[in-house]
């Protein structure tokens, strides 16, 4: 058993996941890409980043 081959598989489940609740209830997922930028990505493909702001997230 490879417990890294497993994780990977949960990863990719729940983003899977994430994609059909998106779709299902119209809105978006949000992650962050290899290259570290973080971007929303909508049902019909559009990807778009989203800014950095500085201060805090409250």
């Amino acid at each position: 058993m490879n417990q890294f081959k497993d994780i990977q598989k949960l990863i990719k489940l729940t983003g899977d996941r994430a994609k059909l609740d998106a779709k299902a209830n119209e809105t978006y997922i949000v992650y962050k890409t290899a290259q570290g930028q973080i971007v929303k990505e909508y049902n019909n493909g559009n990807v778009i980043p989203v800014p950095e702001k500085d201060g805090s997230h409250a």
